[in-house]
């Protein structure tokens, strides 16, 4: 009886440490980034042209479902990006330029211009990422934005005004996929 008790709060205890499921990819309900404990705020798929690209989830100290909230929000943040199918180098880091040239303003990409250099040289060591992979870019107010991939550091750029800037790639008013927008700010 003890044994069957045990088993039971075991396997609800694992499942209580996940906030959902999205295209079969299992979503902690939260995260612990420096110490801080974050909650997860929403997350979503990242679809092109019908292919499942990655599921990424926004994880913030306390739910926040605006994205001007989210951009002036000046705490610990992760984005974390599970990816679906294999992406070379060149292909992540161009899709993320598209994305911040359609969401911020020239004046705001030339402040950023050397990060995204710095970023993409990054992408560029790691060789790209491949499926089931987990990047993770995590923003901590003391040093900047933090990639991880695979619970690996691989570097990070100084600074709030890039992670800022990359935030709105997917909450900005030209975000790459309206519907995961909705769902990263907590849409079901």
């Amino acid at each position: 009886m003890k044994f069957k008790i045990t088993l039971l709060a075991t396997i609800l205890f694992s499942l209580s440490a996940f906030a959902a499921e999205v295209s079969g990819i299992k979503i902690p309900d939260s995260a612990k980034v420096e110490g801080q404990d974050l909650k997860l705020n929403g997350a979503g798929i990242r679809t092109r042209f019908f292919i499942k690209v990655y599921v990424a989830a926004m994880y913030l100290e306390q739910k926040i479902s605006a994205t001007d909230a989210v951009l002036a929000n000046k705490g610990v943040k992760r984005m974390a990006l599970h990816i679906m199918r294999d992406l070379n180098a060149d292909v992540f880091s161009n899709a993320l330029q598209d994305g911040l040239k359609a969401n911020n303003s020239p004046q705001e990409l030339a402040k950023i211009e050397d990060k995204v250099k710095e970023f993409s040289g990054i992408m560029a060591a790691v060789g790209g990422v491949k499926k089931g992979d987990v990047v993770q870019l995590d923003y901590l107010p003391v040093s900047g934005t933090r990639v991880v991939i695979n619970g690996d550091s691989k570097g990070t750029i100084s600074g709030e005004d890039f992670f800022r800037s990359l935030l709105k790639v997917w909450l900005g008013e030209q975000p790459i996929d309206a519907d995961l927008k909705k769902n990263l700010l907590g849409a079901s």
